[in-house]
């Protein structure tokens, strides 16, 4: 069978892709090459040693933790609506202060909608209401870019800079800046407009599901295939065949081929550029921009099955850190091993009742203290990987406990991921948590289009425009509106 169009990977971006296209009539197929479907959006399980044989396993969360912007007239409405994922039993986050944030001995919240963003803000700092007001607008002025491709290419000022220009208290700028669990902070480099429009939609309202990120893989998916499209697990792509011009054609490890009119890549550009191999189209200035292009930092991830009963459900983010300046919230000490600074604390809504079963700590992790085991897989790291992480954990616990008393008592069970896993079960190179580095003084440098010099391949996913859950789903509808296009095209030259 020759499918329409023929995506490779199935995280958000290549699902997200598959149910736009097989919803518009067309014969879809999506190659995964893990066991598993949904990429960083997965939910993994492990049954608790201590649970009486048959009981359910727990599930825990990769990379979605909440997400900003669901309710009507905001960032992600409509694009979830046309999804069909506003379905799914969201959970508003509060709105007097969706993220409470502690650095050093003071407390701070971040209040959902503009004006209430200000106003509380405001009294804690009420000589910077000026400052905040013109925050705000560049928060809206962000909210209001409808072609993020073109506002990408065009960063000329960093966050950083604006940040100083526009506030006098450094602490503030630290409150602003300390959820940045959904970015890299990197004074050098951060576009004001990634800054900006990364907290923009949570401001305007903040969601978290009551359970895990499957359900909304396993929405996609269902979806996609009521349409008649595809998804298959365990197919490795290894190349995509091109011929006279175009590609006809993905070759598995396992042998299978499947022919398609169109493809879609979900991989990280170095990945795709290495199934293109024998390509004589993709140019090698574009190979070589690809492959030495910066990586953002990953993220170590310390997951906890809490005992019954111990933990009551709370319905914001909590944020800590031991000092000030949050941009440089980690540090990699002579001997390779993590300073942590600072903390996300997400707690997992229960599907019922009060207390919540697992809570999740998020940090930065970059690469260079994972380089020791860049050459081994899951599984087969050695003890001292082991202990890395364990001692880690044991950090991460222990600053928790300044915003929850008494937490290493109530843990059950404790599971980590650190940026090797995450490059281990999506090829992401470096584990990186929110793909290819921008930078605003070379934007266009950092820049990866969505169209190709092949002429019936595009790409998608975060690497390309913007990261995160909004700027992925975002550039997923650019990737079937450029292919909607081309398909036109290519039927008025017919």
């Amino acid at each position: 069978m020759k499918y329409d169009v023929v995506i490779i990977g199935s995280g958000l971006g290549g699902l997200e892709c598959a149910h736009i296209l097989s919803r518009q009539g067309r014969s879809v197929l999506v190659l995964e090459r893990g066991g598993q479907p949904g990429g960083c959006m997965q939910s993994y399980p492990r049954r608790s040693v201590t649970a009486p044989h048959g009981t359910k396993p727990v599930w825990y969360d990769t990379g979605l933790h909440y997400i900003g912007g669901l309710a009507e007239g905001q960032a992600l409405h409509d694009c979830f609506k046309q999804l069909n994922l506003l379905k799914l039993p969201w959970q508003r986050l509060d709105a007097d202060g969706f993220n409470h944030i502690r650095i050093e001995d003071r407390d701070f919240r971040i209040a959902e909608g503009f004006d209430n963003f200000i106003d509380t803000l405001a009294r804690d700092f009420p000589n910077e209401r000026k400052g905040l007001e013109t925050y705000v607008e560049a928060l809206k002025a962000s909210l209001n870019v409808t072609d993020l491709e073109s506002a990408i290419s065009q960063i000329d000022d960093g966050a950083w800079p604006f940040l100083n220009r526009t506030f006098h208290d450094p602490l503030l700028i630290d409150v602003l800046s300390a959820t940045a669990q959904n970015m890299e902070l990197r004074k050098q480099s951060l576009p004001l407009f990634v800054f900006t429009h990364a907290n923009a939609s949570y401001i305007q309202s903040s969601w978290r599901l009551k359970g895990d990120g499957n359900m909304l893989v396993h929405s996609l998916i269902n979806d996609i295939r009521h349409y008649g499209g595809e998804v298959i697990c365990h197919a490795d792509v290894e190349e995509l065949i091109e011929r006279d011009g175009q590609l006809v054609a993905a070759r598995c490890t396992n042998g299978e081929i499947y022919e398609g009119n169109y493809f879609i890549s979900n991989a990280h550009p170095i990945i795709t550029c290495n199934l293109l191999r024998n390509s004589k189209l993709i140019r090698p200035f574009y190979r070589k921009r690809v492959t030495t292009a910066e990586n953002t930092n990953g993220i170590l991830t310390v997951s906890l099955r809490l005992k019954p009963s111990t933990l009551r459900y709370f319905n914001y983010n909590q944020f800590v850190y031991k000092q000030r300046d949050v941009w440089e919230p980690v540090q990699v000490r002579d001997n390779g091993t993590l300073s942590i600074k600072g903390l996300m604390i997400n707690c997992r809504a229960p599907e019922t009742g009060e207390w919540t079963e697992v809570i999740d700590l998020l940090t930065t992790m970059p690469w260079q203290c994972c380089e020791p085991w860049s050459e081994t897989e899951v599984g087969h790291r050695g003890e001292d990987y082991l202990k890395m992480k364990e001692q880690l954990a044991d950090k991460c616990i222990a600053m928790a406990e300044e915003l929850l008393p008494g937490l290493r008592n109530m843990v059950a069970e404790c599971y980590v991921s650190t940026p090797l896993t995450y490059r281990d079960y999506t090829l992401t190179p470096e584990g990186s948590a929110f793909g290819i580095r921008k930078d605003y003084h070379y934007p266009l440098l950092c820049m990866i289009p969505t169209y190709t010099s092949i002429s019936n391949l595009l790409q998608t996913g975060q690497n390309l425009i913007m990261h995160g859950v909004e700027g992925v789903t975002k550039t997923a509808f650019r990737t079937c509106d450029l292919l909607v296009k081309k398909e036109e095209l290519s039927s008025q030259n017919h």
